[in-house]
């Protein structure tokens, strides 16, 4: 089954647009996971627990467990994933960038090592640096393209030949690196109206990773009407630190199950006024 299937399947079963992000920061742990081994791990499966009835993906960001020396903790959380809710993607929050024989091997970092059904990319290198992502064609491959933190309008707004430089990324994705149906962009729910003209650029059928619902303020009402294709689908919508740290107390699971639970309902509430 290729990524894009497993999404829509995804999608359909859960009825949920919404991804879980997980950004696991010690400093911000509740105190039951106060000098655990494997805190990292144990609190991110109990997230993924809490969660998974109401995502259709999750979103690990590889940073925050290589900076505590936790890729092993994060190749079993990937591995828990798999095991206890094999119909959900897991989205590998990398954003490599790299010439072509180094890109080779993150990509077997990715879809090998972590075995992701996804990956996120930064196409500022060009086609060859990508390219070894797509040896792998049952799985998705993410651009970064309109990014929701303020920065990236420092190039990203940037006009090549009278339009932005997001926009020839997505056209650049659409029509030429997405080959096998796999590839999919990173816009922000920060950016609205940039969100909109990517869909519009792209078509229907590509998904788009939406970061920026929640801690950041995207609005959820405004990012639903700017991307959601004609069948109120086609984006992941992530929320990462509203979820998490929902509670730093003794409920920490069940506030996040319900912060979860509260996300994917306004998501579905704005896909009903779309619709």
């Amino acid at each position: 089954m290729s990524f894009t299937q497993k999404l829509a399947q995804a999608w359909s079963a859960s009825d949920s647009l919404l991804t879980v992000g997980l950004d696991p920061d010690p400093a911000r742990f509740p105190a039951d996971l106060k000098g655990r081994q494997d805190r990292i791990f144990d609190f991110c499966r109990d997230i993924v627990d809490a969660s998974a009835p109401y995502a259709s993906a999750f979103k690990p960001q590889i940073a925050y467990f290589a900076a505590q020396r936790a890729e092993d903790q994060l190749e079993a959380l990937c591995a828990h994933i798999r095991q206890a809710h094999p119909t959900i993607p897991v989205v590998l929050d990398a954003k490599r960038g790299d010439i072509g024989s180094t890109a080779e091997q993150y990509a077997i970092e990715a879809f090998e090592r972590y075995q992701a059904d996804a990956v996120t990319v930064s196409p500022y290198m060009g086609a060859d640096s990508v390219e070894p992502y797509f040896a792998f064609p049952d799985r998705g491959v993410f651009v970064l393209c309109r990014t929701s933190n303020p920065g990236g309008s420092d190039l990203q707004f940037l006009e090549t030949d009278g339009e932005p430089l997001y926009l020839r990324v997505a056209s650049l994705v659409a029509d030429k690196w997405n080959r096998h149906g796999q590839c999919g962009l990173v816009v922000g729910a920060t950016f609205p109206a940039e969100l909109a003209a990517v869909r519009a650029r792209v078509g229907a059928d590509m998904p788009l990773l939406v970061p920026g619902v929640g801690a950041q303020g995207g609005d959820v009402l405004a990012t639903v009407q700017a991307g959601c294709n004609a069948a109120g689908t086609g984006m992941l919508i992530n929320s990462s630190r509203a979820i998490l740290y929902a509670s730093q107390g003794d409920d920490w699971r069940d506030a996040a199950k319900a912060m979860a639970l509260q996300t994917r309902d306004a998501i579905n509430a704005a896909r009903a006024q779309k619709a």
